[in-house]
């Protein structure tokens, strides 16, 4: 359990600074979606059920302040961090640049979803694609600069969480 938390409070904190610098970007009219930091490192690293309540509860956070039904993010990110765990055995747990480049296919995937689930909702849906591109492209570039730093971050804290009750060490 204190594991689990130690990720969510990562977690936390990542939606808490994503929040603020969307909020410092809207003058540019630029979002930066990383839905994929939620997923990838639990994904990696956990067993299943460790990692999938971890994306879960990053899911819910996600969701609290989004204007999508309830429940939006938690289904995109049970499903990436199924399909990312089950291929996760073929992919260099220990090499950042496997980490980076996973977490940008899983963040396009998540955008590219995300995207066409909502878009219904628009009153002219070509007219976004655009913008939706240029946030794409700003999104990926965030990914590329701190999922080796949020990585270490998630490390850092199940190390400071220590093992689990009757696990070793």
């Amino acid at each position: 359990m204190r594991r689990i938390f130690a990720l969510f409070l990562t977690l936390l904190i990542l939606w808490a600074v994503l929040a603020q610098v969307n909020h410092a970007l809207t003058e540019f009219r630029v979002y930066l979606f990383a839905g994929a930091l939620f997923v990838s490192f639990t994904a990696l690293t956990q067993p299943l059920r460790f990692g999938l309540a971890t994306s879960i509860m990053g899911g819910m956070i996600c969701d609290a302040n989004s204007p999508v039904p309830f429940g939006t993010h938690v289904l995109l990110f049970i499903v990436a961090h199924v399909t990312v765990f089950h291929i996760r055995d073929r992919v260099p747990r220990d090499d950042n640049i496997a980490a980076v480049v996973l977490a940008l296919f899983t963040n396009f995937a998540l955008f590219l979803v995300f995207s066409f689930t909502q878009i219904h909702g628009s009153p002219s849906p070509a007219s976004i694609w655009p913008r939706l591109l240029m946030d794409l492209f700003c999104s990926q570039i965030l990914i590329a600069f701190i999922t080796p730093w949020f990585f270490a971050l998630q490390a850092r804290a199940l190390e400071f969480a220590g093992p689990e009750r009757g696990e070793t060490a």
